[in-house]
């Protein structure tokens, strides 16, 4: 079983493969290379012919929001001591521009919008803790984001699946297309910080 193949990972655990990613990828730093939008989309494709549609549905959701919700715990246990570290300027100034990026967004925006950005969904739950953000209010934007991420991927993968039979023999494009697309809004970001931090005339 390869932990980087949907399709493996699949076969091999079903339903509860979902479940264990979605909390790893979100709760867990080591998680970040794990493939949650692939996998999410390959577990919907699925649930046109093998997998259970309403379990998927129950697990997909469950990780990610459980996972959040450790993450933040985590972070708010053991963050502030690791970014305030004496000796970690990176980190500090890090944590600066995350604070920074909150503020401009507003919290709602910006950790619904982690979820559908790969890395910033993995780190931004622990860092929403070191930074102190009212649980509550974190809680309310995670749920609302982990369920319109994770119940939105299997549902697309399941109307396609539906509609085109035998379309789970063309995975590997399948998924490289859903990688290429979630890339996308970190390069916009990219763009739009470039264009901002140029000097003007």
């Amino acid at each position: 079983m390869s932990l980087l193949d949907p399709h493996s990972l699949l076969s091999q655990l079903g339903p509860l493969a979902v479940l264990l990613v979605m909390f790893a990828e979100t709760g867990l730093l080591i998680g970040f290379f794990l493939p949650g939008d692939s996998l999410l989309f390959t577990a919907g494709l699925l649930t046109a012919s093998t997998l259970s549609l309403p379990l998927t549905l129950v697990f997909a959701p469950l990780g990610a929001v459980a996972g959040a919700e450790v993450g933040y715990l985590l972070g708010r246990r053991f963050g502030p001591a690791l970014i305030e570290r004496p000796g970690r300027p990176r980190m500090t100034l890090a944590a600066q521009r995350a604070r920074e990026h909150l503020e401009s967004y507003g919290v709602g925006r910006a950790v619904v919008l982690a979820r559908f950005i790969p890395g910033v969904r993995t780190v931004m739950n622990p860092l929403a803790g070191a930074l102190r953000i009212d649980a509550r209010k974190f809680t309310q934007w995670q749920v609302i984001g982990g369920v319109i991420w994770t119940v939105g991927l299997v549902l697309a993968g399941h109307l396609l699946g539906s509609r085109i039979p035998g379309i789970d023999q063309y995975l590997l494009p399948i998924i490289a297309v859903i990688v290429v697309i979630s890339l996308i809004p970190v390069g916009l970001e990219i763009l739009r910080q470039r264009r901002g931090s140029r000097p003007t005339a």
